[in-house]
This record gives structure tokens, sequence and C-alpha cells, in this order.
């Protein structure tokens, strides 16, 4: 790790350069295609810097399927049920997860399967899931029997992909990118990302405030203590302590999405066999001088004593007795053991002796009356200092457990429905057989990662259950990056009014950018991790701490310290109490551990968490000396100054550390560590935004979102990808003017956009309010060219749904429909142009040889790119299935959207011929000309900055460091780029002499123009335009329908038509609202005034007479009072509505 950042450090770190273009061996999109004959010693690795960006994603899934499986299979309780008067027992022995094959009974030269095959052909990439169950009957071990419980879905790049610890040249002979970085799963052929949620930190007892916490029952009160606790293998419940106002403490917990209390004196007597006066002892440790909470405990524990519960063995029975029927436990059970199976699946089920259990309870109790008399501060639960991240890892492992447990419990009702039927003896024979009714895990999986939708009986401790998956689209590069760094803040928190869950608090520095979030809705929820950001995902044994603490001093938690209690700080690893430290010796034993820390000594891990919370002669936190050690924290490096190395130091370590930012913030004595660099603080994405701290902070957030939609150039593998739509640009460019950051993660590989001159001129009228004039000579040679690249699958088998024949692509010979459009297997040629109406692909009836031609629907022409011809997981549907890829030529055409790297976004207004465009002394037109208005009010002077180095760039022939936080007050960037411009022969402030296209005549003001990195963005006018002649209309109410997909009209609202009312214009109001809507015309009789009446009389006999026929009304039994009107169409209906609610409308016809 500490070599990772060393080249970003310090005056020596890396510069931005363009060796990555012109020097052979270095990275470059012709290497990464593989095209070059001596790739270099580089190509034996990947690029570190990008693989570590997805390392929370990857890693947590590895640590997940191997020691975590191994975990959860043993915390999986077994099942036990009565049958045929015999006890029987089933319970998971090991699981195990194998890479992703081919189903048995394939033909293939390869048995594992590779992702770019499921990406091509729409599949998900999965594996075997095979677990061991043993069976016992009566307590006797019968044997062990291996079954399948189906294929789940497998990480790329995880340890059980096929693709774990390839080289890039490897990488490539599969068709994969050569940076492939993984972190993903491949469901139905889309890559999906399962979210980052923000959580509660585990096992750390949290003050909080609740107002509604009072609804819960008399004498409750808003305050309480809640605490995530989460096993070893993410199994996690949400408890509580609530406090009442008669003084006593309720215990709060979930089980099965249902709420449960329990007086907490009930906890405790029944977690260990101490007296009440040693209970009273542990409680009013270090507040022995409080007479209002010694009274408190003594009356909670006599109300124990009032239920006739003295002893550990009586409060079981009495809860067990209680509790057993929500348990479904079963009827052999005793109540204590029902009380104890109760204790251990939703109390501190962290801690795993009671011992620990009581004596966590104890010092929560402790918290609890301190903080409801406000003798400590409540704690702030949406703050980053209580919180960690729910990775992809744990929610998989949660998951699979939870359906693993559901699976074994489902055995039994398929054993009782294979009674049902006959009676059948127990053997492994017949249990295999009744094994495989049950349905496997293939399903459940895969629709959690295709809908993002959580089915889960407990809910897995978490407050929302959808949106936990993504789709990690490849619209460009840099959007694939971010979804990977993250982090959701959840659904639940997106409908709340309040907006202090959204707020920017000062803990999260250096774990989340400030800049990196969406505006609108879910802005401050959806954030992003800084680029040195790491989440833990390793475990280590904490075994040899404890020791190693009471070696430091430490007083054991049954032991007594020097000083009284209510001077020492209680110490807690990983939420265990594990002793007493004196006040005094507190600070020198954490830095103690913070050394060993550091210096990787005494088996201290290097991602602890050390934090001492002092003490303080104001209400402040609840103070303590708390380890932690447990995985999902966030963690960052910072500079250690006393022992000059790298720290990782956590979210609550960090707020009692004084960290310098630069060598001139340290104040010697009070400053213990630094940043690695300023601009550390930083997401990936807003670090590659040029000179971002001279730039107004919104339009640094408009960029972040901007270069997320920008058409680039996402990836190599065009022929092999299945994508429902992607992007390309034709000729993308590497930036003159760019961070260091842009090189570290090598993005050159990747380029997003086009280095463009740009003139900051007012010239026509065609560039007001953020419209552009575009260069037609600079667009006519290829300016920001690009195309779409579109895919349809189609499968045979369910598109045609006739019954009678087996269909598959081809031509019925002689066929004139697909005769020169198609080819003899009834697809497209590849590179063939496509027009509105050309057949687009033909399939056969093999039983009755009758051919049917699809047409090609879309008004927009394309090229056939390439076609892939597909099967399916059996490989048996042989030329059922293609996956035509189309090219779509998307130009920059009026109204496409362009921006630069500094949040200003315009659109195209004109390609301005290049004749008749203003040009400076040397004869050079700009290819852009930018409105200087859109400077002033929003403070872009980056943009100013970056045109400047830029047109420097060009002429010195250089690569400029747009870094933020180089320049200063002192040091300007104004005073650096001028010189360079004045030695090139330029103006210093970047202006020039103009003269205008259409005159010739100079141009009185002096225009300012330089070379600027634009960016063409995917909203395009080919996807928005929308208009309607005739076309179709809604069934029911006869007025056209809305929507661009069916060739619908735009609605024309009620506030359109107040703007018609207000200037008059009644003929076009009618026009809008009634003949281009839904104008009939409708028969009506005068004297009964009915609408629904007229109806045509019956036809006579003869046939030549029914072209006179007329309208007669029922009710009047008269033809002559029958009159024509135009009515809306909606108005009949309505008529008739209310005539089959039995009200009669009259209309009044004159």
């Amino acid at each position: 790790m500490a070599d990772k950042w060393e080249q970003l450090c310090g005056e020596e770190r890396l510069r931005p350069s363009l060796k990555n273009l012109t020097e052979p061996g270095l990275r470059t999109g012709r290497v990464s295609l593989g095209l070059e004959a001596n790739p270099g010693r580089r190509w034996q690795q990947q690029w570190r810097a990008l693989q570590e960006l997805v390392a929370a994603h990857v890693d947590s899934f590895d640590q997940a399927v191997s020691e975590g499986l191994a975990r959860a299979v043993q915390a999986i309780p077994p099942l036990e049920f009565n049958y045929r008067n015999e006890r029987i027992s089933l319970a998971f022995m090991d699981a195990f997860i194998s890479p992703p094959m081919v189903s048995k009974g394939s033909i293939c030269n390869d048995l594992r399967v590779y992702p770019a095959e499921c990406r091509g052909r729409r599949s998900t990439y999965k594996g075997k899931l095979t677990a061991d169950i043993s069976w016992s009957v009566n307590g006797v071990p019968k044997g062990v029997i291996k079954q399948s419980l189906g294929l789940i879905p497998i990480m790329v790049k995880s340890k059980l992909c096929n693709l774990y610890g390839l080289s890039p040249q490897d990488l490539i002979k599969h068709h994969e990118e050569a940076e492939e970085m993984g972190g993903y799963f491949i469901i139905n052929g889309i890559e999906k990302v399962i979210r980052m949620l923000i959580m509660p930190r585990r096992n750390f007892p949290i003050a909080m405030v609740r107002p509604k916490w009072k609804s819960r029952g008399p004498g409750f009160t808003q305050y309480g203590i809640s605490m995530r606790c989460v096993k070893d293998e993410h199994t996690a419940v949400n408890m509580n302590l609530h406090y009442l106002d008669t003084g006593t403490i309720m215990v709060n917990f979930i089980y099965q999405k249902e709420l449960f209390f329990i007086p907490l004196c009930f906890a405790l007597k029944a977690m260990v066999d101490f007296t009440d006066y040693q209970i009273y002892q542990e409680l009013i440790k270090g507040k022995e001088d409080n007479s209002f909470f010694k009274s408190c405990v003594a009356q909670m524990l006599r109300m124990v004593m009032m239920e006739g519960c003295t002893t550990k063995k009586q409060v079981l029975n009495y809860l067990g007795e209680r509790f057993r029927v929500k348990l479904y436990l079963p009827e052999w059970y005793t109540n204590e053991q029902a009380a104890e199976f109760l204790f251990d699946q939703c109390i501190c089920i962290h801690l795993k002796s009671s011992v620990e259990k009581y004596y966590l309870l104890c010092l929560m109790t402790r918290k609890l009356f301190a903080f409801a008399k406000e003798e400590c501060q409540e704690e702030n639960p949406d703050s980053l200092i209580n919180q960690e991240v729910l990775t992809p890892g744990q929610l998989y492992l949660m998951f699979l457990k939870e359906k693993m447990e559901f699976w074994l419990q489902s055995t039994k009702l398929a054993l009782d429905k294979k009674t049902q039927k006959g009676t059948m003896q127990i053997n492994s024979e017949n249990l295999m057989k009744v094994f495989n009714l049950v349905a496997d895990l293939s399903r459940p999986f895969e629709y959690l990662l295709a809908t993002g939708n959580l089915r889960s009986k407990t809910g897995l401790g978490m407050l929302q259950d959808s949106g936990l998956c993504i789709v990690a689209d490849k619209l460009n590069f840099i959007r694939y990056l971010s979804h990977f760094r993250c982090v959701h803040r959840g659904a639940a928190f997106a409908k709340m009014r309040t907006t202090s869950v959204r707020k920017l608090l000062p803990e999260s520095w250096g774990f989340l950018c400030p800049v990196h979030t969406p505006d609108g809705e879910p802005c401050g929820l959806m954030n992003h991790l800084t680029v040195i950001c790491e989440i833990v995902t390793q475990t280590s044994s904490t075994v040899s701490l404890p020791a190693l603490l009471c070696a430091l001093g430490v007083t054991p938690v049954d032991g007594r310290p020097i000083k009284p209690f209510s001077e020492c700080y209680p110490v807690l690893l990983d939420g265990a109490v594990v002793g007493w430290v004196e006040k005094e010796m507190g600070p020198s034993i954490a830095d103690t551990l913070r050394n060993f820390k550091v210096l990787q000594l005494k088996k201290v891990p290097p991602w602890i968490e050390i934090v001492l919370i002092p003490m303080m002669n104001k209400p402040s936190i609840y103070p303590g000396l708390y380890l932690f050690t447990t995985m999902n924290r966030m963690m960052r490096p910072v500079r250690n100054l006393a022992l000059g190395k790298q720290e990782m130091i956590g979210t609550l370590e960090q707020l009692y550390m004084n960290i310098a930012i630069t060598e001139t913030d340290i104040l010697p004595g009070v400053t213990s560590h630094q940043e690695l660099f300023p601009h550390a603080m930083l997401s990936v994405v807003a670090n590659f935004i040029p000179y971002s701290d001279h730039n107004q902070s919104p339009r640094n957030m408009y960029q972040c979102q901007m270069g997320k939609q920008t058409m680039g150039f996402p990836l190599y593998t065009y022929p092999d990808r299945s994508d429902n739509k992607l992007y390309r640009l034709q000729t993308p460019q590497s930036p003159l003017v760019r961070p260091h950051m842009y090189d570290f993660f090598n993005m050159d590989n990747y380029p997003i956009g086009t280095n463009a001159i740009v003139a900051v001129i007012s010239y026509t009228g065609y560039d007001m309010e953020d419209a552009m004039i575009v260069n037609k000579a600079s667009w006519e040679r290829g300016f920001a060219h690009g195309s779409v690249y579109k895919t349809e699958m189609i499968d045979l088998e369910q598109k045609v749904k006739q019954n009678d024949g087996i269909f598959v692509f081809g031509v019925k010979p002689g066929d004139k429909r697909a005769a020169q459009k198609l080819d003899d297997d009834g697809l497209p040629f590849i590179g063939a142009v496509l027009e509105y109406g050309d057949p687009f692909y033909s399939y056969v009836n093999l039983n009755t040889g009758d051919s049917s031609v699809v047409y090609y629907k879309s008004k927009e022409n394309c090229i056939v790119d390439n076609i892939k011809v597909c099967s399916n997981d059996n490989g048996t549907a042989l030329f059922k299935r293609v996956c035509i890829t189309m090219r779509v030529p998307r130009n920059p055409t009026i109204g496409d959207k362009f921006a630069s790297r500094h949040g200003q976004k315009g659109i195209l207004s004109r390609l301005w011929p290049a004749e008749d465009m203003p040009f400076t002394e040397s004869g050079m037109t700009p290819d852009i000309l930018f409105n200087p208005h859109g400077f002033p009010s929003r403070m872009t002077i980056g943009m100013l900055i970056e045109s400047m180095a830029g047109k420097s760039a060009a002429m010195h022939g250089l690569c400029h460091d747009a870094t933020p936080f180089m320049f200063s007050e002192e040091s300007s960037a104004l005073e650096y780029f001028g010189k360079m411009l004045q030695a090139a022969g330029y103006n210093y402030y970047g202006t020039e002499r103009i003269y205008s296209g259409i005159s010739g005549m100079e141009l009185e003001a002096d225009i300012f123009i330089g070379v600027v990195y634009y960016q063409r963005l995917r909203h395009m006018v080919s996807d928005k335009f929308q208009v309607r002649t005739t076309g179709v209309r809604d069934k029911v109410t006869n007025q056209p329908l809305g929507g661009r997909n069916v060739q619908g009209g735009i609605r024309f609202g009620e506030m359109e038509r107040d703007a018609l009312l207000a200037h008059g214009t009644s003929f076009l109001l009618q026009d809008r609202l009634f003949n281009c809507s839904d104008r009939s015309v409708a028969h009506v009789c005068t004297k009964c005034s009915s609408l629904l009446s007229p109806v045509l009389e019956k036809p006579p006999p003869l046939w030549s007479a029914t072209r006179h026929r007329k309208y007669q009304c029922t009710l009047c039994h008269q033809s002559g009072t029958i009159e024509i009107v135009s009515v809306p169409y909606v108005f009949r209906y309505f008529v008739a509505e209310l005539a089959a609610m039995n009200i009669s409308v009259q209309l009044d016809v004159r």
C-alpha cells in the first residue's frame, strides 16, 4: 500500500506526459487490441491503480465465498423433526461453489464458461453450489449426502471466476478488456453491480433521540441506545435499549420482522448466574454516588423478584414459556432451551458467551442513564463516524445463508408431501429424492440481481428491500468507474422530508467526496468514495489482543482498577468489553497500540481503528477506549509524522486526531499526521476536472455528472458485446491539459473528448443562452463524429408463438421479398445499409416450409455491424437465437449537446461556414465560438486557465499538469502560463487580434482564444425529437396517445390552454383541443334533448334501399327532430357513463 501513493506525493510526483501515445511498449489502444508485435514488459500484469478501485467489491466477494461461506454453513441451525416416532435431524456440514462450467452432457473443447460468452449470448455467469448434508436418527449419525443447491451468479474476476489471475494478453485471448476489473455479475447478459449501502457501525452502541419511540408504549421516552449486532458471517440484528420515565429500561429486538420487548434485568439474570447484589454492583460502576440511578437499578431487580424468578434457571423458564410460541422450535425443546435459542439469535449476537453479553448490556445501561440525564451527548446516526458500508460480498453471503436455511426447512414440507402418497422409509436414497423435489437457489439469486428487489423473511436487518442492484452501463469509462465507488444512503431516506440526512458533515472529510454527488432528488444520498478511501475486506484473529492490552496496563473486565471506576475508561474490542484503564494511562496505551499498528508488531492488524474518546468537563460523546478490527469500515491512508510511515485511519478515529494538509500547516507537538496530497479529498471523477480549485463549486458538481454522460471510447471489445446501446466517439484525443490523476489511472486508454480551438466571442446571435457555433470545416474533418451501437436479440421461440411448427432462420428458395437483401441464412449481410421498410430477417417453418419476413421498422438508417448466432444454456436451440448489432452514424447536428470539463454545457446552434468564421493573424479559424456571457455569473476561471495552458502546451509540445491546489495567490496560474505564451510569441493574457470572416475587417476588441478539451454528450436531437400529424389514438377516449415510442403527440395541457386564452386565439384553441384531438359527429334529438336516443333505423328487406336509412329517436319515434352536432368524442363517452348510473344528460340544441 505504501508505494501505491508515493508517486503522487511531494515535489517528485508523477507528471502528465504524452509518452503513452508515442513510445512503443507503453499502454496504448493498439496494444489493447492486441495488434502490436512486441507488447513489452508491462503486458505481464494489469494496471494496479485501476484494479484497486474495485477491490471492495472483489475482495468482499472472495471473503464471502471462502471463509464467510464456511462460517455461515456452521451457523445454520439443524432441522429437527419427528417422523414415525423417530427424531430426525438434518444439518449442513459444508458447502462450496464451483467456477462456471458448461452443463453435463455438452460436447465442447473447454468446459469452462467465460464472461464474454455470457455477455454475447445474454445468459447468466453462474457456478454450481454444492452442499454436504449430514442426517441422523435419534442422535445417531447415518451419513452425509452431497446435494446440488442450484447455480448461483459468480462475480467477474473473483477467485471463483475463470478469468482470475490471467495476464492482460490472456484476457484479450478470452475477448475481454486488457484492463478488465471485474466486481460485477452478469445476469442475462447485463452487467449488474450490487450497490454499496451505508449502514450503522456494527457492534457499537449509539445514543439516539427518536420522538416516535414515545408511541411504543406507556412510559416510553425518546431516549435510547441502538446497536446493530453483526456476527462473523455477517448475520445482522438491530437491538435497542429504551429508557422509560419510571427509570427502568426495556430491551427491544426484532425476530422475523416482529418487534419484542424484555425488561433489562430479565435479560441480565437469564445470562449469568450472579446474585442480585453482583448485578447491582456491576450496573452502578462509575455511578456509585448517584442515588437516583441506584434506586432505579434496585427497582428493576425487584421487578424480576416479584415475578418469582430468583435464579437463572427460573428466568430462562419464565421467558421460554412466553416466547416459544413465536420461535417455531421442536416440541421436545424445554422452555430453558427455547429462551437460550432466543438470546443466541436476537440479543448481542456478535458475542459468543453469555458473560460477554452481560458485561456489554451493563455498559449500554450505564451509557443510556448518562444520556437520559444529559451527562453525555446524542450521537448523530447520519454522521460517518457512526457508519460503515454494506459490501456486495456481505449482502451476497447474508442472502445465501438465509436461502440455504429456507431450503433446509422446505425439505420437511417436501417429505410431508411425499409421505401423503404412502409411507416412506428414511434412507439416503429416499432423502436424495426428497431433496430433489425442493426448489433450488438459482431463481431467487437471479431475481435479486436482475431486479434489485430483496425477497426475505427476516429483512436481513436492512431498511430497504429494493434498489439493491444497478446496471453497470458502459456509456463511457468514467461512468463505469463511478458505479464501483458509489455509496448510497438507502432508498428509505430518499422519501424523507428532512434534509439532515443529506448534509455534508465535516466528519466525512477524506472519506466521501464533497463534490461528486448528483443534483436533484438523490443529492447528498448518493455519495462517492474519495480516491484514497478503502473499505476493510479482511478479517484477522483478535485472540492475542486482550492479552496484549492487559500487558499494557488494562485491568480485566472482572478485575478492579486502582482508581475508582468513575476515573477509568471502559475498553471495548469489536463490541466486547475487555476491561478498564485509568484515565491517565489511556493516551499512552492508545499511542503504544498505534505504534504497533504502523510498525506491524505484536500481531496488531494494520486496519485496526484505535479510538480514545476522552473525558470532558462538559457533556460530550460517552468516553471509552474503542478498538475496531471488523470488516466493512471505511479507512484511508495518512502520513504518521512521528514514525514517518503511512497509517490507515478510520472515520471515528479521525475525529480525535490533528491532521495537517500541507507541510506549512504542521504545528510542532500538536500535529500528529499529514495528508498524502491535498486533492485526496476528491473522488476519482472529481479528480479529472482540471484546475477545479479555480471553479465555483456547483460547476464542479455539474461536471461530475456530465463527465459520466460523455460519448467516448468505453471499451475495445465492440465485436464481442451485445449491450442494448453503446456509444463511440470516432476520433477521440488525449487532453493537452490534465490532472496527474488522469495518467495515474491510465485514462488515455479510454479517452472521452477532443481538443478544440475555442474563441470567446459574441459572433452573430446564434450563440445566445449557452448555444455555441461550430466551424463547418472542422465538422467536415470529423470533429466529434461518433456512432451508436444498438443490439437486437431475436429469439424465435419467444417471438413466434405458433404451436404448429419448428422455426429456424432461413429464406424460402425463390422468395422475392428477401431477394438480394438477405443472405441464404435469412439474416442481413454484414456491412449492409438498412433503411426503413427493408427486410430485416427471415425465418422458416420446418414443418410447412413457409417463410416469414420481418422488416426494419426504425426511421433511422443503420449499418449491420455484426451478427452473433447464439444457442441456449443447454446448446439445443440451434439457429433459433441471434444477436444483430447495428451501427447508427451520429455526427453532430444542430441541437446536439456539448460541454467543456468545467460544467459549461451548450448546444450546437449552427454549423458556420469556414469562410465566414473569424480568423487570427496567422489565418487560423477556431473550431468553436463560445459566448463570453457564459463566464461572469458562473465563475469558471478554470476554463480560462485551461485555454491558456492548452495554447502554451500546443506551442511548446508539452502536456500541462492541471492538478488542483497547485497554484496560489503567491504563484498564480496567469503568471505561469502568461510567461509561457510570451515565450511562444503570443500575448501574455491569451488574447489575439481577430479579423471578421464576413467583412475581413480587424475587430476592435482583443479576443481570448486557446485550446480547450471538449466533450460530446449522449443527449442528441435524434433521440429526442417528437413529431406527429396523425397516428394512433386511445381506444376509449379516441384522443391521440402520448409518448415518443408510439409516435404520440405532446400534451397540450391546462397552462398552454390558458396562454392561448390570454392571447385571444380562439380558432387556434379550437383547432388544438377539438379538431386535432377527438372531434366527432353526433346525432341529437332536439325534442327530448338526448344524445343517446337517436339510432339508425333498421334496414328494409330490399338491399338497394339501405343507402337511404335515417336516424330516428327511440323515445320520440320521430326522424325530423334529429340534428347533427360536432362534439368531442370523450363527451359522448362521458354521457354514456352517466347513463349507466341512471343520470340523463340533456343538450339544449338551438
